[in-house]
């Protein structure tokens, strides 16, 4: 079971600014970004580009709104979040390497620059949500 722990004010509007983010970018999964988020899926992805950016929109979203609303299972969602950051990284790498322009990445060293921001994308899940103290204080329980 994973224990509680309190949040600043800070913590807690960076985690609803960070779930907001989600959501915005689950809307541009879904609409307005879709041929943006398919350029950055890795072409070893064995399903359809566009099912992958549908399926992660609708991933995102659902990130967005747990971030942003449910409270009691924070923690939870910010370690879920953090994996999932984890999870598409590839397609941040694939995008560097290849030299696939999208989201105005249209330089080696914008895509770079992205690249490194991941980092600070798990950070802020985790912080921003309890995690990172929890488990630098008391550790996962079994």
């Amino acid at each position: 079971m994973i224990s509680s722990v309190e949040t600043s004010k800070p913590q807690n509007i960076l985690r609803i600014l960070l779930g907001s983010f989600m959501v915005l970018a689950a809307i541009g999964h879904l609409t307005f970004s879709r041929a943006e988020f398919q350029a950055q899926v890795p072409n070893w992805v064995p399903l359809s580009k566009d099912l992958v950016v549908i399926i992660s929109g609708i991933i995102e979203l659902g990130f967005g709104l747990a971030m942003i609303f449910w409270r009691k299972e924070r923690i939870k969602v910010g370690i879920a979040l953090a994996v999932f950051y984890l999870l598409i990284f590839p397609g941040n790498i694939a995008q560097y390497i290849n030299h696939i322009n999208a989201f105005g990445l249209d330089s080696d060293k914008a895509r770079l620059i992205r690249l490194l921001f991941q980092p600070v994308l798990i950070w802020w899940a985790l912080w921003s949500t309890g995690a990172l103290k929890m488990i630098f204080r008391k550790g996962i329980d079994s």
